[in-house]
């Protein structure tokens, strides 16, 4: 149940704070008062659009907090299964708000995702605005009104998850076929490229090593000049480095006699000689092996020719990226040689989990047709001391043209309101007044189907008046029966008296600014409201009696 609502810097609202009753209450005012306002900050708590435009002038962040008892609705799995604390007294939505456009979702001071949000909004309000009744001729209303009467969510869900494993399987069957005819359309194309990669033995490194050998023979005269100076002056015979550090171990060893910290230096600079030598012959190994050879260049470039121009070709850059090619070719080449056998096995698959789809959309028909009786019982039942006595009424059920997701069957509403029209789909035929009057008791039947603590009616009551917007109001408030909450945002009077809680929404000019403001009316307060909209502005007596007459007749 709604217990509190906090707005704060939403559109005209600067802050309004609302406490709600249980069993059925009334929302009036003027047209322009703001409730609309209201009803769209309600939606922006359910985790609708949000959008920076419907803060207050000047604001930095609006608020939107609903404060919600929830003991015996049975959601404790959604708080364990989304990590949420449980607390069935004071179960707090928030939604914030700012002026960037950033929008923030909260459950019990915890951060939650707008699906989450909404998951749990639905599960607590259901807002009926007037564009809602357009959704009445829609084949997914209808649908999830019947099945919210055959209480079918068991049988609904099995036929779903086979649904799901048939078109799955479905879908895998012609990816499948569909790479068979395009491997074997391509076979020669591929063949020819394997072929090709194949013959050229290409080995993972050796591109690398071949650009650098190829560097070599085309500059070893270069090199095997530089390498031989390099020789000469580390180890010449008497310019030489060695010879030099040679030179100056023996004058370190004779000061060893007076000095003998001279020793350590001379070993050091013994072993710095046996370096160079070592040096010096690898720079004279080196020297020797680079040879000018021709035919060996010649033949190092033709094989990087045929590497770069096969990286080309494929468009890789590498010799490790043309071998991951060739196993790829390879790998679909000897698939081809199993793709009959595949498509066989899934194509036996996909015809058994057709048979077991079959089955399971046969199940949820059947629970449908048994709803549909009972729906179409209640309708008539409901609608007729709605002022609609000759009311016709009927759901027609027929396979539709294939499967999805919602089943295997097409549904629609019949209505006739007259005793010599034929029943026609119930959007074509019905005015707006008894597309009101279907919808209420719609959503009659559903509140008794579901386990719904709060219903709003915004306006409901469009194209009604009289004895008829009485009965309407009398049936809203019986299904606020058992604990349950129903508003009714109204412009009648007949609807407005039967309220058990009376709020009105007005405008105050302070300051500047405009502002949403909300009461509770009671007394001779209700009494003038109920009376100006039975005579407008000016409160005539007869008027004021006869609301007085209309809420005493209720028990109010």
């Amino acid at each position: 149940m709604l217990k509190e609502v906090h707005i704060k810097n939403y559109v005209l609202i600067d802050r309004l704070d609302i406490d709600f009753k249980d069993g059925f209450s009334v929302m009036t005012g003027q047209t322009g008062a703001g409730k609309s306002i209201i009803l769209g900050a309600m939606n922006l708590l359910l985790g609708g659009r949000a959008d920076s435009r419907t803060l207050s002038q000047g604001a930095d962040k609006c608020t939107i907090e609903g404060i919600f008892s929830i003991a015996g609705y049975g959601l404790e799995q959604f708080f364990r299964d989304n990590e949420l604390d449980f607390d069935p007294n004071d179960t707090i939505m928030r939604r914030e708000l700012s002026a960037s456009g950033k929008s923030r979702a909260f459950i019990n001071d915890t951060p939650v995702t707008l699906t989450q949000l909404r998951d749990l909004g639905c599960r607590l309000i259901d807002i009926h605005s007037q564009h809602q009744n357009l959704a009445l001729g829609t084949q997914s209303f209808q649908l999830d009104v019947v099945d919210t009467i055959a209480a079918n969510s068991i049988v609904k869900q099995a036929y779903e998850q086979s649904f799901g494993n048939w078109y799955d399987l479905k879908a895998r069957l012609a990816q499948l076929k569909k790479e068979y005819e395009s491997d074997n359309t391509d076979r020669e194309y591929l063949e020819f490229q394997l072929e090709g990669l194949d013959n050229a033995a290409l080995v993972d490194g050796e591109q690398e090593e071949l650009e650098q050998e190829s560097d070599i023979l085309d500059h070893a005269e270069e090199i095997k000049q530089y390498l031989f100076d390099a020789s000469q002056i580390i180890s010449g015979d008497e310019s030489g480095c060695v010879q030099k550090l040679r030179n100056a171990l023996q004058s370190l060893s004779g000061a060893q006699k007076n000095y003998p910290q001279a020793q350590e230096l001379a070993e050091r600079l013994d072993s710095c000689i046996i370096e160079l030598k070592d040096i010096a012959e690898t720079v004279y190994d080196a020297q020797e092996s680079v040879n000018f050879d021709p035919a060996r260049l010649e033949q190092v470039n033709d094989r990087l020719d045929l590497i770069y121009s096969l990286e080309k070709k494929h468009k890789k850059e590498s010799i490790s990226q043309l071998l991951e090619l060739a196993d790829n070719i390879r790998k679909r080449l000897n698939r081809t040689d199993s793709y009959q056998f595949d498509i066989e096995q899934l194509t036996k698959q996909v015809q058994s989990a057709r048979l077991e789809m079959e089955k399971k959309a046969a199940n949820l028909t059947e629970s449908r047709r048994k709803a549909a009786d009972i729906i179409v019982k209640q309708i008539k039942e409901l609608l007729v001391p709605l002022g609609i006595p000759n009311v016709k009424f009927s759901v027609e059920m027929q396979p539709s043209a294939g499967f999805d997701r919602s089943g295997h069957d097409d549904l629609k509403f019949m209505f006739s309101a007259n005793k010599s029209v034929p029943m026609q789909e119930l959007s074509s035929v019905a005015s707006g007044g008894e597309i009101a009057r279907v919808m209420l008791c719609i959503k009659s039947l559903m509140a008794g189907a579901r386990a719904l603590p709060t219903i709003i009616f915004d306006e409901i009551d469009t194209g009604v008046s009289g004895a008829v917007a009485e009965k309407m109001a009398l049936l809203m408030k019986q299904m606020s029966a058992d604990g349950r909450q129903v508003l009714a945002i109204t412009h009648l009077p007949q609807i407005a008296a039967l309220g058990q809680t009376h709020y009105k929404v007005f405008k105050t000019d302070e300051q500047d600014a405009t502002h949403t403001r909300i009461a509770v009316l009671q007394g001779d307060d209700r009494i003038h409201e109920i009376a100006g909209m039975m005579s407008g502005s000016t409160l005539t007596q007869a008027a004021l009696d006869n609301a007085k007459a209309l809420i005493d007749n209720n028990g109010r």
